[in-house]
């Protein structure tokens, strides 16, 4: 019933993609399908409860035979040894006198032994002296047998028949019972499966039962299961032909039509009304309904029907105009084929529909392209022609036939490119000429000149479809440009001769100039040889003059401190006075000639320490401290607190003082000096300002440059050696740092030392 409902669906979905079924399934089978899935949830909930009935009821089958089994075989194990207990105290006596040759029909009967149940019996000692069965080996003692810790051999009767745990492991029911002497004990025992033995076989028959039942019943489910798949398959086929149908009919802007000529309606496929942006209906249409929707200038449908139903012709292929849903007209092409083998139906006319709009307006602005090309091709300057694969003209304009002198009729479209070209003039002169076109390659270019004595360059090139095109470009006023161009070349090789001449000069002023090079070379190496004899000269006369110095100052010191009695006059201690000022600034001038020689040579090597940079700007400040009081001079000193700086204390401190004592040299009386220590964010600034006479612009470009002068008068007539900021210029550099001097004249002067962090680590470790 499912293969057959499955196979009707696929039928039904397979013509109603292509527009020929109207109606769906019929009640009874939509109905089917409707219920199916409920159906089969219902087989599988049916299975499941039949199996589930039967498992339940073969486990309570089971447990229900396994309960009345062991309470049987309690029952009869109580029996049995009541009856066995009976015998032994009836022949009690001539059992104990033939104890080793007991035989179990002396116990008991045979079939009340069997259904392995075993039977012990002991003396009064415990002694075990009979077994059934006997296996050739008697246990010592019931404990052996029971268990050493069984209070049933204790209990005897009074315990009736118990389920023990056995000395080997197993499970089963006993019971013991006193026996009169010279008997002991009887224990009778029957193990627990010998027991449930005939309840596990039932149990087992019935499980087989269950199992086959469940498998039958699970090959009936899983093969409906599977016909039920093959039918969902079926469908899900069916409703992906459907779609895929669709989706191509949508995809290809097309339409399916159905035309039933004898009854003259129509039906369309969904995909043609979304082609008209109409609402898809599942209904037939009328020839009047299709009739006004076309353009009433297109093709005359009624006439193609009455042909059609006819048979005077088989098919139909035709462009018409059809107005949408939004009133516009689109072009669509019809192509259909009559078809008379239907069962049960007149001649009915089935084909598509395919909308040609984009088409239509394609081609339209190709006809547009095509005559703007044409007239672009006619408008240009250069003489163009393009032949196709076969040497026939497909196209040119007519600076083409006014170069060739050809005629409108001669140059038609398709004439042989033979009888074109005779008819026309051929050239005078025709040269090709190489323009980076590779040998072999599908192009040329040649110069040729016609009668009029014009000159044309043309160039031809393959086409894709294996013609090619051609254009000629006049290029006679080129021509009279390159006559021109060799005669200036001519002009110019003359140019360039003079210009080689001239080189040649050029060359032999460079030689010149290379050895002027080279004297001056020289040169320098004979100054620089003569500056550092100077040096050493300088420190070699400093030397010299310092020892006579020191005695100078050190006897007009002891002659102005009367050191061995009066000198007879004050003038003379003013006179050893003025020898001794006299000798300082002279051994002061020796000492600044013999540090810059120093400098100069590169022998001074600065000693690295950490020292407070503020208590060193007060010990340079007090040095000038007493002169600067002299004059008057107003000193203003801020210094930041903890100001530890990483270098050479000494020639920090001997730049301070240079500075400042400029300052106080050339500061007037009554004037002021101030001194700043700051910290920067790499180092430390030291500000030295006056209010004195300034530099000029002129003078600051010197500043350090040895023995520079910058003013003209002071106050003891004593300029210096002018090496006192050229010193203090290189200390500071020794430390990486830098000197910089603002001033201008009559305004003062500002000196500026930055002195940056050595090592700025260790600096600053030692500054926090």
């Amino acid at each position: 019933m499912a293969r057959a409902g499955a196979a009707s669906v696929l039928a039904l979905a397979r013509a109603g993609d292509i527009g020929l079924a109207k109606s769906g399934l019929s009640p009874s089978a939509d109905l089917f399908f409707r219920i199916e899935p409920w159906l089969r949830r219902g087989v599988v909930a049916m299975a499941a409860v039949f199996l589930a009935t039967l498992a339940v009821a073969a486990v309570v089958t089971s447990t229900t035979a396994r309960r009345e089994a062991l309470v049987g075989a309690s029952g009869e194990l109580a029996l049995v040894a009541g009856a066995i207990e009976n015998n032994l105290r009836a022949n009690a006596t001539s059992l104990s006198e033939r104890a080793d040759s007991i035989s179990p029909g002396d116990i008991a009967p045979i079939r009340a032994l069997s259904r392995g149940r075993q039977v012990f019996v002991t003396d009064p000692k415990g002694a075990v002296i009979a077994a059934y069965p006997n296996r050739g080996h008697l246990p010592a003692t019931l404990a052996d047998v029971l268990g050493q810790e069984q209070a049933i051999t204790f209990f005897a009767e009074k315990a009736g028949v118990m389920q023990i745990t056995l000395a080997d492991g197993a499970e089963a029911f006993a019971t013991v019972r006193n026996l009169s002497p010279p008997l002991g004990q009887l224990a009778v025992i029957h193990p627990i499966d010998s027991a449930l033995a005939d309840a596990n076989s039932s149990a087992w028959r019935a499980n087989m039962l269950v199992s086959s039942a469940g498998l039958l019943l699970a090959l009936v489910v899983a093969a409906y299961y599977w016909q039920a798949g093959r039918t969902r398959e079926a469908d899900e086929a069916s409703e992906r032909l459907r779609l895929r149908i669709g989706a191509a009919l949508g995809r290809g802007r097309c339409g399916l039509w159905d035309w039933d000529l004898a009854r003259g309606r129509i039906y369309w496929s969904a995909s043609m009304y979304e082609l008209l942006g109409m609402p898809s209906e599942d209904r037939y249409l009328s020839f009047g309904e299709l009739r006004e929707m076309a353009h009433p200038a297109d093709s005359d449908l009624a006439a193609m029907a009455e042909s059609l139903a006819a048979n005077e012709t088989r098919t139909l292929d035709t462009e018409f105009r059809m107005r949408n849903a939004r009133g516009e007209w689109i072009w669509i092409r019809a192509r259909a084929e009559r078809v008379d083998s239907l069962p049960g139906e007149g001649p009915r006319l089935i084909g598509i529909a395919i909308d040609i709009t984009e088409q239509k307006a394609l081609t339209e602005h190709t006809e547009r392209h095509d005559a703007r090309l044409r007239d672009a091709i006619e408008s240009i300057s250069e003489a163009f022609v393009l032949w196709d694969t076969e040497n026939r003209l497909v196209m040119c304009n007519s600076k083409f036939r006014a170069l060739h002198g050809l005629s409108n009729d001669t140059a038609s479209v398709g004439s042989p490119y033979t009888h074109v070209m005779a008819a026309g003039s051929p050239p005078l002169i025709q040269t090709q000429i190489a323009l980076g076109e590779r040998p072999g390659a599908n192009s040329r270019t040649y110069e040729a000149r016609l009668i009029d004595g014009r000159w044309l360059q043309v160039n031809e090139r393959r086409t894709r479809d294996g013609g090619y095109v051609s254009i000629g470009t006049d290029i006679t006023q080129l021509k009279r440009h390159e006559e021109q161009l060799l005669d200036s070349e001519r002009k110019l090789t003359a140019t360039v001769i003079d210009l080689r001449k001239s080189r040649q000069a050029l060359e032999r002023q460079a030689r010149e100039l290379a050895e002027l090079a080279e004297k001056y070379l020289e040169e320098k190496a004979n100054a620089e040889s003569a500056n550092h004899a100077k040096s050493e000269f300088l420190a070699n006369m400093s030397h010299e003059l310092r020892t006579p110095l020191n005695a100078i100052i050190g006897f007009s010191e002891m002659m102005q401190g009367q050191v061995f009695g009066p000198l007879g006059s004050e003038r003379y201690a003013d006179y050893c006075g003025h020898i001794k000022d006299s000798g300082d600034y002279l051994l002061g001038v020796i000492s600044d000639v013999l540090d810059m020689s120093r400098l100069d040579a590169g022998q001074v090597e600065i000693d690295v320490n950490a020292f407070d940079l503020g208590q060193s700007a007060l010990n340079s400040l007090h040095r000038i401290e007493h002169t600067a009081t002299e004059k008057g001079l107003c000193i203003d000193l801020k210094i930041v607190d903890g100001a530890i700086y990483f270098g050479d204390r000494s020639a920090i401190e001997k730049s301070l003082a240079i500075v400042l004592h400029n300052a106080v040299k050339f500061t007037a009386a009554a004037g002021s000096l101030s001194i700043r220590v700051r910290r920067a964010s790499a180092g430390y600034n030291v500000f030295v300002a006056d209010t004195g006479a300034g530099m000029s612009r002129d003078c600051i470009a010197r500043i350090g440059r040895p023995f520079q002068q910058f003013h003209a008068l002071v106050d003891n007539g004593m300029k210096g050696s002018g090496l006192g900021l050229a010193i203090a210029h290189s200390l500071i550099s020794l430390h990486g740092g830098r000197l910089k001097v603002r001033s201008k004249a009559g305004r003062g002067t500002i000196v500026q030392f930055h002195l940056p962090f050595r090592n700025a680590p260790i600096a600053e470790a030692t500054a926090a």
